[in-house]
């Protein structure tokens, strides 16, 4: 029988261990949250609309045209990043303009582009 070498033969707890990460691990409704937060980001339309409000704030037809995407859809995803706070807009007249929140999304974007820009080297 072949064996998986990433497995723990071992049935013994690590008792300190096991306290120490207990002790700041984030509360269940918090890695709740953070799980949701990956998942907006799990979208490439979502991850290109984040990247090209980097540049600059855009609008929704700005969006769409970049893109080579429907109003609509691009309306749709937007909805989606505002929700999880990662985008934020103001109106200008009749025009909505969209940005980035803050700037930990630009922090939690480069840190994901940075660990893909690596394996790539790999």
């Amino acid at each position: 029988m072949k064996r998986d070498l990433n497995t723990c033969d071992c049935n013994e707890i690590h008792e300190e261990i096991v306290s120490q990460v207990k002790e700041v691990m984030p509360e269940e409704e918090m890695l709740y949250d953070l799980a949701e937060l990956f998942k907006v980001f799990g979208d490439t339309t979502r991850i290109k609309i984040i990247y090209a409000l980097f540049s600059n704030e855009m609008c929704v037809c700005d969006i769409a045209n970049l893109l080579g995407m429907t109003h609509s859809a691009i309306s749709h995803q937007l909805r989606v990043l505002k929700q999880a706070r990662l985008v934020k807009f103001r109106k200008e007249g009749k025009v909505v303009y969209y940005s980035l929140d803050d700037s930990h999304i630009s922090q939690i974007f480069d840190c994901g582009l940075n660990h893909i820009q690596e394996t790539y080297k790999r």
